[in-house]
């Protein structure tokens, strides 16, 4: 066993996670570990990684087990270049050599008895530097940067200049370069374009070690995994198989367990009807007395709290002008030219998705085309009566405000209720609504986020990759809302499953990219 964790309880404030969970890792698992947004999967993972102290519970893992963890959340050093990070998985062996030569510079002053014991270590840790290939590191940091498109990054760029996909390509290539006996990934897929993420189906297919991954991409887990954890309302429940053998299993356990509980119900109500009418009766006391000791030592069934389920409708603008965007000769970029001169043109009602590897400029067109930024140069014209709804990949995590702040300063004139009923409708719950945006789940993020602009008439819908940490149920609303929408709209997603019916055409930015 690699890990076994036994009567975990934990929560936040008042709001509990788990409640005595256990779960235990065998060699060779592959484990897909699923449940909607805000269920406590990242919590998890921290929890497991001794990030955070579990309230109850003892996490005990194997002995000398190394764990390679990616984390959405990892801090990356400025300064660091690209290589300095993936040259850090070996740290551990540059740490060996650092006390191998330690050792080599007391032999100049010890004796006989010393100089035989470091001659033994030294050799020890000489065997071992070179079992663990450490003369072949700068090989192995290009191979893997290679694999997952590193290279075309630069091996010496500062880690501060890159995108949050790129920043995830470097940690995923950091932890394979790792090699761990166990991997945690959390969400890999979120910021890897299609062909990366074959890669990375191909590596985790031929891993032999064990793995547990967070991951809401369907077709991704069910190409991986051979186990699933399913998290919901505070527990942690085991399905062999993958997520659709899952699916069938669970909603036939949910069955069951609804007809068990309705069969139930109607016994309690009869037993509660003769104790009531027969309890005053001398003649008949007893036997009430006895249905009364039944009904008290009954195993009451409980349904699970039904989730919130997301409502997404959005309000449609007057119709905007006819044309959406024209750009002449656009060149996008920073200090350098991320494009060649670009003339597109998109006109209202079109529905486009901006497909293509990460860090190319997707985003960087978006924000062009929205005036955020400036382009390196040619123009960007827009038409008249234009109500966008932009939505950003990420939420600024230095933003303190609430869920319910966040909507009211866009909605001043709106009542507390008003504000409340409109994060419900996107799937959050009370606790959720209370709490400071930057403590919630990237799902949950996503989820206030969507409703600023759910709120809003708009008739254009600029939205950079809106699914990336939705749980499945806010992605089939949000998919079936697009489609209902009758606005134009331009999105950038990863996901063919998820944009091939909504969008009209597709623009590949690899085409026009100037860094690949």
């Amino acid at each position: 066993m690699i890990l076994n964790v036994k009567n975990l309880s934990h929560g936040f404030g008042d709001r509990a996670i788990f409640e005595n969970v256990s779960f235990r890792l065998l060699k060779g698992e592959h484990i897909g570990l699923i449940g909607a947004n805000g269920e406590g999967k990242s919590t998890f993972m921290n929890i497991i990684t001794g990030k955070l102290m579990p309230d109850e519970g003892t996490v005990e893992w194997a002995k000398r087990i190394r764990v390679g963890y990616l984390d959405q959340h990892t801090a990356l050093n400025p300064g660091d270049t690209v290589r300095d990070v993936l040259k850090s998985a070996f740290s551990f062996l540059f740490d060996m050599e650092a006390s191998m030569n330690q050792m080599f510079d007391r032999m100049a002053e010890a004796d006989e008895e010393e100089m035989t014991r470091l001659l033994d270590e030294t050799a020890i840790l000489q065997e071992l530097l070179e079992h663990h290939d450490f003369y072949m590191i700068d090989a192995k940091v290009e191979e893997v940067a290679r694999a997952l498109g590193l290279s075309e990054i630069g091996l010496d760029r500062d880690v501060s200049e890159l995108s949050g996909g790129q920043r995830t390509k470097v940690l995923m290539a950091k932890l394979l370069l790792e090699k761990p006996d166990i991997l945690l990934l959390d969400e890999p897929t979120n910021y890897l374009d299609e062909s990366h993420i074959e890669w990375l189906k191909r590596y985790l297919n031929d891993y032999e070690n064990a793995f547990i991954l967070i991951s809401h991409d369907i077709p991704f887990l069910n190409s991986v995994v051979n186990l699933i954890y399913h998290m919901e309302n505070k527990s942690l429940d085991r399905y062999p198989g993958d997520y659709d053998h899952f699916q069938e299993v669970y909603a036939m356990k949910k069955s069951q367990l609804e007809a068990a509980y309705n069969r139930q119900q109607q016994e309690i109500s009869a037993l509660k009807d003769f104790v009531a009418r027969n309890k005053a009766r001398v003649a008949t006391r007893n036997m009430a007395m006895a249905r009364q000791k039944k009904l008290d030592k009954m195993d009451v069934i409980e349904l699970g709290r039904e989730k919130p389920k997301p409502e997404f409708h959005f309000r449609t603008a007057r119709a905007a002008g006819k044309v959406i965007f024209e750009t002449q000769d656009l060149v996008i970029g920073y200090e350098e030219p991320l494009s060649r001169p670009l003339s597109l043109r998109m006109e209202r009602g079109e529905r486009i998705a901006l497909v293509g590897a990460n860090g190319i400029g997707k985003t960087t067109l978006l924000k062009s085309i929205l005036g955020l930024i400036p382009p390196f140069s040619g123009t960007v014209t827009r038409g008249d009566y234009q109500e966008i709804g932009y939505f950003e990949q990420e939420s600024d995590q230095k933003n303190t405000t609430t869920c319910i702040e966040e909507i009211w300063q866009l909605f001043p004139s709106w009542t507390q209720y008003e504000v409340r009923s409109a994060l419900a409708k996107c799937g959050l719950t009370t606790q959720h609504i209370e709490s400071q945006v930057r403590v919630l789940s990237g799902g949950e993020q996503a989820k206030v986020r969507l409703c600023k602009i759910l709120n809003r008439e708009t008739n254009i819908l600029l939205l950079d990759e809106p699914t990336n940490h939705l749980d499945v149920d806010a992605k089939a609303e949000l998919k079936r809302a697009l489609k209902e929408y009758n606005g134009s709209i331009l999105l950038i997603c990863h996901e063919p499953e998820f944009y091939r019916d909504v969008v009209t055409k597709v623009w590949d930015c690899q085409e026009w990219s100037t860094k690949l």
